[in-house]
């Protein structure tokens, strides 16, 4: 694969939070996931008003979205997570789902984002991903 994960030593650990500081991709096919919400295939709403479990729904829908183009999330390169009304509280449960996320590779940069709303008031997080084929 053409993706290359960058980690400076001088940086802050950003893999335990589910990220990287940099990603390389040398690759000629680009995939652009548009945003995730926490709809299941029926277009219901998995999780609530639990944003933990949201988050699980949102990135099993990246997963099978990623796999539709033959690609998991080793493939990606960088996520933009959105989180409604954000509290610190809030980030290490979420990171932890993104972390899981990855399994055993290591994860893409990421963008983590306080928003006062999303498109549906029952939204309380969504996650957009690129992510490359080689």
């Amino acid at each position: 694969m053409n993706r290359q994960v960058f980690n400076p030593e001088s940086m802050y650990d950003s893999v335990a939070f589910g990220f990287s500081h940099m990603v390389l991709h040398n690759g000629s096919r680009t995939l652009y996931l548009a945003g995730q919400v926490a709809w299941d295939r029926n277009g219901q709403l998995a999780g609530g008003a639990d944003v933990v479990a949201q988050t699980r729904q949102v990135l099993a829908n990246i997963k099978q979205v990623l796999a539709a183009a033959g690609a998991t999330p080793a493939n990606v390169l960088r996520l933009r997570t959105y989180v409604v009304k954000h509290s610190p509280e809030q980030l290490v449960p979420i990171c932890k789902e993104i972390v899981d996320f990855y399994g055993a590779a290591l994860p893409a940069a990421n963008t983590f984002i306080g928003v006062q709303a999303l498109a549906l008031p029952e939204f309380l997080i969504e996650i957009e991903a690129d992510a490359a084929l080689d």
